[in-house]
Order: structure tokens, then C-alpha cells, then sequence
């Protein structure tokens, strides 16, 4: 990585930089040679460039691909000059609705032992987080009481028993504590459970046991109607053994008075989950996943290469990370493949990028309709720009597993699971799949929050300062000084979030919650 105070160039094979502040048309920059690489270069800016956005390094002609992190982003539609502003109006996608991959199995060796090689001291000492021990040897960083309607009839109701729970038990200000206690009573809303069929009606069913299941949650009251599809019996046999002290269930049309009962049932499950009281656990027994939204042009250099440090550092220690967003892999799903631990891995990962290419061909949709419009204004020109800045969050950890939609996380390291891009859709679907926290980079700002604590890691010094209410880490700091240092600062931070020291934003804001991901009709 090559970079001045202005911009920077990723790899030294790219044939374009990024601007780290607004370059003016006429401006000079000179680009140290990196490590590797004996070139210094001197360019004119040809045209204003907007921070984080793109401009060429050398004439690239129409066709040529044009480089960025070492890999294509797409092709020149058109000659482009030296200097010359790289972005939409002069590059296209190279993507296609398939592709051939074949597993290297010495490379994925070689990526293996070079990232244990570079972790080794990383891993040698495990830190030690003070977490609730569960009855099923789980632990969890959050003692709360969640309410999950079988269908979306009850919501309402639902709403008003935690309400009513957060000012009967916290106060009415929900909030982690260092030691123990009720810390927050939330309600799981959504328009589900009924009017679904097939596997629509699966997810649904699938994903809300995956709430009851969460170690976050002490106690777990579970809110049917009455008449839905998701009967009470049938979500019973989806959730499986549970602990009847742990999870109680109430009908709303079986009940005289609903809001008087629920009540009832939630002061029984406040004395349960009230017992609980933090305790010294590993490091290694937690599970964090890794999201961006609302991306610009520094995602893949601050923000979601600190998260991939970080992640390299928890999977060093034992932890479980994942990553997710299956369509912003196209493009970038080369580079995970390659690091897939055995050859059962990659052909998982194979079926997990061809899916959702094959569900975009379904819907008679192209696969690289991608990125939005933000992401765009931000510095992002195609899906492979995208996707090469949000695999940055994986680090260069191995791929040792691979997560169908709804399924629970088994394996230590690094894991990829199936779910879409949209925000609230994947970290619904981390939350499920056992993440007791989510590392969430912006270069855009957005406030959402998942059902567990959503760290809010701004790429830009602007945005940081900017939106104080909604930013809980600043990675563009990644520029400003040592990598390691603001590497261990952010570790240190997931650790007290975890511990029950620091609320995030998305906590102290109370903006939480979930959706469902939905393919079939509705009845």
C-alpha cells in the first residue's frame, strides 16, 4: 500500500488511486514506491475528484481492465487519460451469471500457514471477557428478556409488554451491566408467520427459534394468536429441547387478558434470568460478525481492512467470526475460495456463490445490479469495486466453514453465511445464526441495529464527527497512525462491549431489530 496525505494506491499493481480528500482539477501527487515495488509515480489530476473516489494512475485504454486492490473492478468502456476521474461514466462490469472455479489446494496451503505464520503472537495470549454462562454451556454477553411473536398479528402486543418490562425491570432505560441483572426487555417484530408457505414459512419458523436459542437472551417469552400458520405446537418442534424456565409461551386468544397475563409470565422469566451474574470466560468463545452498509470509497481501506485485522485477531485466539452479503462476494469470491481450509469448504463455498447467482436468475435479475446509489456517490464504480472492499473484512484468516441461511454457527475462525446485502436482512441472520455482537462498517452513516450490539465503524474522519450519535469507532485512523495500535484499540473496545462496560450507539439509541429474508408468494 502506497499512499501520500491525499491518496493512496491499495496494491502496487493497481492502475488507480483513491483520493483520500477532495483533489482539485490541476493538482499534482506523487505516490511512493511500495515495498515491493521500485516506482515512484507523479500524476496531474485531470479532473475534480471527490474523496474517496477514483482516478487513473495511467492511460488505460478501452477494454483493459482496470485494476484496483490488485484484482479487475471492471474494464474501461472507453479510453481513460492519466489523471482522469475512473468511476461509472468510464468503467463496466466484468461479471457474469457464471463463472468456473477451480480449488488450488497448495495456495489454500500456503494462505494457511502465511496467516498463522503472521499470528502467531496474536494468538498467543487469549484475553478474558466477563460474560453470563448459560444452562447449555453457551455464553452470553447481554442478560435480557426478548419477546418473539409467532406471527406478526400479536406485535403490537408484544411492544407493550416490553414496554411495560423495561420500566417493571431496568428502570425503563434498558443497558448491559458489569455485573449482572434484567438488562433490557425487546420485542422481535415482524409481519410473518402466517400467509406463508413452503419454505418462506421454514425461514420464518427457522429464524425466530434462532432468536428463542440466543445466549444474549435470559429468558425468552414466546407470543402466539392463536390461528396462525406458526401454531405454538409447530414452532415447539422447530425450537426443539429448551429449558421451560427459560422460555415460556402464551396464546393471545386463549387468554382473558393478554397485556395482565404476559405481565405475569414476565416477572417469572425476570426471576429466572435474574440469577444470572457475569462471570470471567475466553475470548475465544465469542462469536462476532462482520457487516458494512451504506459503503464508500474508503470501506476497503479503513474500515473493513481494520475489521479484517480484527478478525485475523479473533480467529488467532479461537473465536468464531463471520462474514456474510453472498452477492458483494461476486467479484471478490476468488479470494475467499482460495483460502478455503479443504476442498469440502470450497465446494461449499462454490454452491453458496451459485445460489444466489442462480436466485438473481430466477427473479430475471442480473447478478452486478450493484451498488446503490450512495455507494456510487460514495467512490464505488461496480459490484466488483464493492465486493473487493467488503471481503476486505475477512483479513486473510482461512475459510474453515460455511453457514446455510438459519443455521447456527459450530466452527471456530472464519465462516461465511448465506444472506443477502440488505442490512437488516444479514445482521437478522448473524443475530440467528449465534453472533453475540456485529463489527457494522459505514461510509455513509446509518443508525440500524440488529437484536445484539451493531458496532458502528466509520471509514471517514467526516462522518465520525459528523454523526456522533450513530459512529462508535473511527477507523480512519487506520491512516492517521500504527495499524497494529488501532487494531488493538478496536479489540479492546469489542471486549468491554462484550464484557458489559460500553453500550453501543445502536443500544443507547434503542434502535434494534429484525427482518426475514422472503422469496415466495404471500396468501
Amino acid at each position: 500500500m502506497s499512499s501520500t496525505k491525499n491518496c493512496i494506491r491499495i496494491h502496487p499493481h493497481d492502475s488507480v488511486a483513491v483520493a483520500l480528500v477532495p483533489l482539485a482539477k490541476g493538482t499534482v501527487v506523487t505516490i511512493p514506491a511500495a515495498a515491493d515495488d521500485r516506482e515512484t509515480l507523479t500524476v496531474t489530476v485531470a479532473d475534480d475528484i471527490p474523496a474517496g473516489h477514483k482516478f487513473a494512475l495511467k492511460a488505460i485504454a478501452a477494454g483493459e481492465p482496470v485494476i484496483k486492490y490488485g484484482y479487475p473492478i471492471g474494464a474501461a468502456s472507453r479510453d481513460i487519460a492519466a489523471g482522469n476521474h475512473v468511476h461509472t461514466h468510464n468503467v463496466k462490469t466484468l461479471l457474469a451469471e457464471s463463472a468456473a472455479y477451480t480449488y488450488d489446494e497448495e495456495r489454500a496451503r500456503a494462505a494457511s500457514a502465511a496467516w498463522k505464520a503472521d499470528t502467531a503472537a496474536l494468538g498467543a495470549h487469549v484475553p478474558t471477557v466477563n460474560a453470563y454462562r448459560r444452562a447449555d454451556g453457551k455464553i452470553g454477553i447481554r442478560n435480557e428478556i426478548w419477546i418473539v411473536p409467532t406471527v406478526g398479528c400479536v406485535n403490537k402486543i408484544a411492544e407493550s409488554l416490553a414496554q411495560w418490562g423495561n420500566g417493571e425491570f431496568c428502570g425503563g432505560k434498558p443497558g448491559p451491566a458489569e455485573r449482572g441483572g434484567i438488562e433490557g426487555v425487546f420485542a422481535w417484530t415482524h409481519p410473518y408467520g402466517c400467509s406463508q408457505m413452503g419454505e418462506d414459512h421454514e425461514k420464518t419458523r427457522t429464524i425466530l427459534a434462532d432468536l428463542v436459542r440466543h445466549p444474549n437472551a435470559g429468558a425468552v417469552l414466546v407470543l402466539g394468536l392463536g390461528c396462525e400458520n406458526n401454531t405454538v405446537a409447530q414452532f415447539k418442534q422447530t425450537i426443539g429441547d429448551y429449558d421451560e424456565n427459560r422460555v415460556k409461551f402464551l396464546i393471545a386468544q386463549e387468554s382473558a387478558d393478554e397485556i395482565a397475563d404476559g405481565q405475569a409470565v414476565l416477572k417469572e422469566l425476570a426471576r429466572f434470568a435474574g440469577q444470572y451474574e457475569r462471570e470471567p470466560v475466553p475470548a475465544s468463545e465469542l462469536v462476532v460478525g462482520m457487516k458494512c452498509g451504506g459503503s464508500d470509497g474508503l470501506s476497503g481501506i479503513t474500515a473493513n481492512a481494520l475489521v479484517g485485522r480484527a478478525c485475523d485477531a479473533l480467529s488467532a485466539v479461537g473465536a468464531s467470526v463471520m462474514l456474510t452479503e453472498v452477492p458483494e462476494m461476486f467479484g471478490a469470491e476468488r479470494i475467499l475460495m482460495d483460502r478455503c481450509e479443504n476442498r469440502a469448504v470450497f465446494d461449499e463455498t462454490v454452491r453458496l456463490i451459485n445460489g444466489f447467482k442462480d436466485y438473481y436468475v430466477r427473479h430475471g435479475q442480473v447478478v452486478y445490479e450493484n451498488p446503490s446509489p450512495g455507494n456510487k456517490a460514495g467512490g464505488i464504480t461496480t459490484l466488483e469495486d464493492k465486493s473487493l472492499g467488503c471481503v476486505q473484512k475477512g483479513g486473510k484468516a482461512p475459510v474453515r466453514g460455511v453457514l446455510r441461511y438459519g443455521e447456527q454457527i459450530a466452527k471456530k475462525g472464519l465462516n461465511l453465511l448465506e444472506g443477502p446485502g440488505n442490512d437488516i436482512v444479514s445482521t437478522t441472520a448473524m443475530t440467528a445464526a449465534g453472533a453475540h455482537l456485529i463489527l457494522f462498517t459505514t461510509g455513509r452513516g446509518t443508525p440500524l441495529g440488529a437484536p445484539v450490539p451493531t458496532v458502528k465503524i466509520a471509514t471517514n474522519h467526516p462522518l465520525a464527527a459528523g454523526k456522533p450519535g450513530w459512529i462508535d469507532f473511527d477507523a480512519a485512523a487506520l491512516l492517521d497512525g500504527n495499524a497494529d495500535a488501532v487494531r488493538d484499540e478496536l479489540l479492546e473496545l469489542i471486549y468491554d462491549i462484550a464484557s458489559g462496560k460500553i453500550r453501543t450507539k445502536n443500544e443507547t439509541n434503542g434502535y434494534r431489530e429484525i427482518a426475514i429474508f422472503k422469496e415466495g408468494v404471500t396468501l
